[in-house]
C-alpha cells in the first residue's frame, strides 16, 4: 500500500478508529510530520487535537538515525537507544549535549504552536497518539513515557506504517497499535508515501487552528 501523502494516511487511520467516535478521546500529533496524519482523524472523531512535543535525539555524524529521544514536561524525560550508542561510539558528554540542544527546540516550539493556546486536559481520556511513521520507535517511546504521566486513561498508538521491530518494542507501553503496513524493506518511511514533504511551522500551526475550527462548526 502506498499512501497518497499524510493527508490520506490519516483518512484511512480514521476508518480504522471509528469505534471511538462518541468516546472521551483527544488526538494527539507529534509534529512536524504526524499533524497532517492527526488532523482527518480528529475531524472524523469529532475529537480536540493537541500535541506531544518530543525530539529525536540524532548521531552526530548521521541526524536522521536517533540514538535517543526527549519529550518536556515538569521533568524532561530522556530515552536512549543503547545500540545505536553503542556501535556508534558515543560517548556521555556528546549525547547531553545534543539532548540539551533538542530540548531548546522543543521550547521554541511549544511557545510558537501552543502559546496562547487553551491547554487540552488528558487525564482520564482515551489518548490517540499518531505519527506519520515509526521507523526506530526511540522517538515515540518518549513521546508514550511523557504521557503517561499525564494519566490518560487508555493509550491507542495510530500510525499507517511503522517497522516490525519498533512495534515489538512498543507493544508494552500502550493498550492498543493501530497500524496499516509495515516499514518497507528500503528502512525509511517516505517510501511508503507518493508525496512526502518536510512540514513547516506554518503548517503545524494551520493544522491546530483547522482541528479547533472543526470543533466549532455545526
Amino acid at each position: 500500500m502506498a499512501f497518497k501523502d499524510r493527508i490520506d494516511a490519516g483518512e484511512r487511520l480514521a476508518a480504522t478508529l471509528e469505534r471511538f467516535r462518541g468516546q472521551d478521546v483527544v488526538v494527539i500529533a507529534l509534529p512536524r510530520g504526524g499533524v497532517d496524519v492527526a488532523l482527518p482523524i480528529a475531524r472524523h472523531l469529532g475529537a480536540p487535537m493537541t500535541l506531544l512535543l518530543v525530539r529525536k535525539i540524532g548521531l552526530p555524524t548521521q541526524p536522521e538515525l536517533a540514538m535517543g529521544a526527549i519529550i518536556d514536561g515538569d521533568q524532561p524525560i530522556t530515552v536512549r537507544n543503547e545500540s545505536v550508542i553503542g556501535f556508534s561510539a558515543v560517548d556521555q558528554a556528546t549525547f547531553d549535549a545534543a539532548a540539551t540542544e533538542e530540548l531548546a527546540e522543543i521550547h521554541r516550539r511549544e511557545a510558537l504552536y501552543l502559546g496562547g493556546r487553551r491547554p487540552v486536559p488528558l487525564a482520564g481520556r482515551v489518548a490517540i497518539v499518531v505519527d506519520d511513521g515509526i521507523a526506530t520507535g526511540a522517538t515515540v517511546r518518549a513521546a508514550i513515557k511523557g504521557l503517561k504521566a499525564r494519566n490518560p486513561a487508555r493509550i491507542v498508538l495510530a500510525v499507517p506504517v511503522a517497522s516490525e521491530e519498533a512495534l515489538d518494542m512498543l507493544r508494552d507501553e500502550v493498550d492498543e497499535i493501530v497500524v496499516l503496513e509495515s516499514l518497507s524493506a528500503l528502512g525509511a518511511i517516505g517510501f511508503s508515501y507518493r508525496h512526502f514533504p518536510q512540514l513547516t511551522d506554518s503548517d503545524v500551526i494551520a493544522a491546530l487552528d483547522a482541528a479547533e475550527a472543526a470543533l466549532k462548526s455545526p
